[in-house]
């Protein structure tokens, strides 16, 4: 998967579990719990969603490196 398929990936996940965060706030630089204002449910369910389209698995232990949109789409475009 090239980093397009992993963006486009990781913006059709959010909108599945957060529809009312707008396309304009999914800069690279945006964080997931902070910014997009994503609870702990809200996250678990978007790593869930991740895997269930993508089949990548994200280990709790990798959660510090997808913790922005830009660094889920990296995490996503090398483990796919």
């Amino acid at each position: 998967m090239n980093e397009q398929d992993a963006r486009a990936a990781v913006h059709q996940a959010i909108g599945q579990v957060a529809p009312d965060v707008e396309p304009a706030d999914l800069a690279d630089g945006a964080r997931l719990r902070q910014d997009l204002e994503l609870d702990s449910l809200d996250f678990l369910r978007l790593v869930e969603t991740i895997y269930s389209t993508t089949g990548i698995n994200i280990p709790e232990g990798d959660y510090p490196r997808v913790a922005t949109v830009g660094g889920l789409i990296a995490y996503i475009a090398g483990h796919a």
